[in-house]
């Protein structure tokens, strides 16, 4: 009997989801990698994060919704945070990189960035057009 879950997302594009969880202190393996889970029991994923305790953290592709999904064996969660949290904080962490980018493709700075008490970042961008 398999124990992992399976928790859809938004993230749509590797690149900021790889930034993101660089951004969280992980260090993702790109490719199709195993996600292990309990007693030993394994699933592919595009994305994987080995962990030393408790189950890998796993991002596979899902053609229907066009995006990653986590995937992972949630009773071998041993992170920081509950998952629901480490879901919100990934998916802001993406969603900065994703304007970030955008930004800067469309010849933007930025010139300020605040990372607010409530968890919120605010982010100022100037061009300046000749």
């Amino acid at each position: 009997m398999s124990h992992f879950s399976t928790v859809k997302t938004q993230l749509r594009k590797k690149e900021p989801l790889l930034t993101a969880l660089h951004d969280l202190g992980y260090t993702p393996q790109e490719g199709e990698n195993l996600v292990r889970g309990y007693r030993g029991q394994t699933v592919k994923a595009e994305v994987s994060v080995n962990m030393t305790h408790g189950g890998d953290i796993g991002f596979r592709w899902n053609n229907a919704t066009e995006s990653y999904e986590l995937v992972t064996d949630l009773d071998l969660w041993k992170q920081q945070v509950p998952v629901e949290r480490f879901l919100s904080q990934l998916t802001q962490r993406y969603a900065l990189n994703t304007v970030l980018s955008a930004t800067s493709e469309e010849g933007f700075e930025v010139s300020e960035q605040k990372n607010n008490l409530d968890g919120s970042i605010e982010l100022v961008v100037t061009r300046w057009d000749p």
